[in-house]
């Protein structure tokens, strides 16, 4: 139950109007306790003796009888050219009824704008399982900063003097399947900034064991450059786009935006933008090591990842393993005794004088 600001009943008060009657009180003496008319405490005292408890509860504003509401049909005309992406004021002219009536209609059918026309998109959610399966790559334009603003201080002397003050990027990559971030703050956007940062992305993913296999982007011109496809292809990455206007494609890049922006670039007042950038290390680095992540279990990437070795790093199997074998002079290979023989080779002179006496080409006494 919706109760505004200034309500003088509420369903416990109505409770206390009966229980007060009922134990000997006048509606007089009630209504002056209860700071409301008698004609109110009678109203309620009367629903709660035809409905009971339910009786106390407020009743819908609607009318039961509107003679002046148009006809279903013709709502269900006004609703069917609506379904044809017609606007109010176009209804209303072919329809003849006024801009007002039609928007009603519309309101009432859930179809107040257009978007309504098209159903939402269903969320689709997946997570890959190996480390480096797919890196999601972005960046985030940032104001540069020259000193704490007007929004905070209140003092807006000289603002118009400050304007260029110009702005910097900040890349992110993100590993799909374990969170694992890093990010660097770039003076452009363009390919000259996004070809080496994803350079040194790929080094340090590989230096924390994770080799990345494919790199999801948007479609910006740095990453539709030839510098940007020679490099992938140089280290055999497949490069996945994301859909044009649909950014929740990379989702995994926009949410860590989004947790970097509310944690470290807008979590305090920076004075400059060099303090800002100070303060990324320590971010990241707690964001990697320390910080827990629903996702992950509760677990850090970097504890994600330890866990994930853990489990898929097993010792060899060696219970189906062959024996081997050690070249001896006048025994043949494992190949030539399975063809048949005894397994020994002529002998040569040398060899067939034993230390003993007498040719001893078994090895034993004669």
């Amino acid at each position: 139950m919706d109760i505004h600001d200034n309500a003088r009943t509420t369903h416990h008060s109505r409770m206390l109007m009966v229980d007060r009657l009922a134990s000997g009180w006048t509606v007089a003496a009630v209504a002056q306790a209860q700071g409301i008319s008698p004609r109110t405490v009678r109203k309620w005292r009367d629903r709660h003796t035809v409905e009971g408890e339910a009786g106390l509860a407020d009743r819908s504003s609607r009318p039961h009888h509107s003679p002046r509401r148009l006809a279903t049909p013709i709502e269900a005309e006004i609703v069917a050219l609506r379904r044809q992406r017609l606007t109010s004021p176009a209804i209303a002219r072919q329809l003849h009824w006024p801009v007002s009536t039609v928007g009603h209609v519309l309101r009432r059918a859930g179809l107040g704008r257009l978007s309504k026309l098209d159903p939402r998109p269903t969320v689709v959610r997946y997570q890959r399982e190996t480390p480096g399966e797919l890196i999601h790559i972005d960046i985030k334009k940032l104001g540069r900063i020259d000193g704490i603003g007007h929004r905070i201080t209140g003092d807006r002397t000289g603002q118009s003097s400050k304007r260029g003050t110009g702005w910097e990027y900040v890349d992110v990559a993100v590993d799909d399947a374990s969170r694992l971030a890093y990010t660097e703050l770039l003076p452009t956007e363009r390919k000259e900034s996004a070809v080496p940062f994803t350079t040194r992305a790929i080094a340090w993913f590989a230096k924390h064991g994770v080799i990345v296999e494919r790199i999801m982007t948007d479609n910006g011109s740095a990453y539709k450059s030839f510098a940007f496809r020679d490099l992938l292809a140089e280290r055999g990455i497949k490069h996945k786009r994301t859909r044009p206007y649909t950014p929740r494609t990379n989702g995994k890049a926009e949410r860590f935006i989004q947790t970097s922006l509310r944690e470290w670039a807008y979590a305090r007042a920076f004075e400059s933008s060099a303090t800002r950038h100070a303060a990324m290390l320590p971010w990241i680095a707690g964001y990697n090591s320390d910080r827990p992540h629903s996702a992950l279990g509760g677990r850090s990437p970097i504890k994600w990842i330890t866990d994930w070795n853990a489990i898929t790093t097993t010792p060899p199997d060696t219970s189906d393993a062959k024996p081997g074998f050690v070249a001896v002079d006048g025994v043949k290979s494992r190949a030539a005794t399975a063809a048949g023989g005894l397994g020994l080779t002529p002998a040569t002179a040398t060899q067939a004088q034993s230390a003993i006496g007498g040719d001893n080409l078994l090895g034993t006494d004669i």
